[in-house]
């Protein structure tokens, strides 16, 4: 119900800092990249374990000694515990693999707050790369844009996929700083087509080909019905770790008291006028606001994504620090999401 925008409300006032729509630019990213790294780097010092046993660097679990296993390798603790020769197996390091699914459709085009949500949906994606490329960890992204007009190339990244309605692209997992930029330049740049969006396609194209394990991160408004993405984001879920990122401008939960409103859909085009001054109005549209968080909410739970709420009114960065300690919490107590 939420997809009706303010007419008034599109285009961010002169007051407002720049943002990453309406510069494009290496240096808006570059200072996304600063950001991220002063705020958020200091949570998630230290490497993840690889996910297949072999010869590596991490500790693994111990076994008993075979003859001809690497003396070097020797659990002497374990040994002395159990008075039997014991070896530490270890576990490879092999290299995280994320993909992004960024939801880019018309419906993101709006903002009542400090940004636009398409700004919130560009500054969230650019956070989760910088925070994945380090260590040479892989990082790739298919872009939603809404519209049913034919994908269109960015150079030699990108590559148009027919999956399912709408401009949906898929830009290659690769890893490096200079590549991730590249990749949140394409994403950055990517122009908003006229019509709905296929968010249930979108996460689908996560799904093929299968990957092997590593992290989804799904940012959207999530404004289409659940129905369309539930499957597809559970589907995902099997072999992923997923995060899905919400964002949300005010303007979506509660109506001002403003009279008489023009809104338009902004995939659609369809225009409406609204008296706000109806307070009985108003409590039925932030009753219906509040179900339908409930709803996307209980969906994503369901589907064992962990949830990221990221408004256009607030500090996007303080709520993403927020969430990555919470989650580091949980994890050490044994408990996620």
């Amino acid at each position: 119900m939420a997809r009706a925008a303010a007419v008034t409300s599109n285009t961010p006032s002169p007051q407002q800092p720049p943002t990453v729509a309406d510069n494009r630019s290496g240096a808006v990213l570059s200072r996304l990249q600063l950001m991220v790294t002063r705020k958020l780097d200091g949570l998630l010092q230290g490497d993840y374990a690889g996910l297949l046993p072999g010869p590596g660097s991490e500790a693994g679990e111990s076994r008993e000694y075979r003859p001809g296993d690497d003396v070097r390798r020797m659990d002497w603790p374990v040994t002395a515990r159990t008075t039997t020769a014991h070896v530490r197996r270890t576990v490879a390091d092999r290299e995280l693999e994320t993909w992004l699914a960024v939801d880019l459709s018309a419906s993101l085009d709006f903002g009542s707050g400090r940004w636009l949500k398409r700004d919130v949906v560009v500054a969230g994606a650019a956070a989760i790369t910088h925070l994945t490329v380090r260590g040479g960890n892989r990082i790739g992204a298919v872009v939603g844009s809404g519209g049913d007009r034919p994908a269109s190339r960015w150079g030699r990244r990108a590559a148009p996929v027919p999956a399912g309605p709408g401009h949906l692209v898929r830009l290659p997992a690769r890893s490096g700083r200079k590549e991730a930029q590249g990749m949140l330049r394409a994403i950055a740049g990517t122009p908003t087509q006229p019509g709905r969006g296929d968010l249930g396609a979108l996460v689908d194209m996560l799904n093929r080909p299968p990957r092997r394990r590593g992290v989804a991160v799904v940012v959207s408004d999530f404004l289409a019905p659940p129905a369309q993405w539930a499957r597809p984001l559970r589907k995902l879920r099997v072999r992923h770790d997923v995060l899905a990122i919400e964002v949300v401008d005010p303007r979506e939960l509660e109506l001002p008291d403003v009279g008489v409103l023009p809104v338009v859909d902004p995939e659609t085009g369809e225009l409406h006028e609204v008296q706000t001054a109806d307070p009985s109005l108003r409590r039925r549209y932030a009753a219906a606001a509040a179900a339908q968080r409930a709803e996307i909410s209980a969906a994503l739970r369901a589907a064992g994504a962990a949830h990221l709420r990221l408004r256009t009114d607030r500090d996007w960065l303080l709520d993403m620090v927020r969430f990555v300690a919470a989650q580091r919490h949980a994890r050490t107590r044994g408990t996620t999401r």
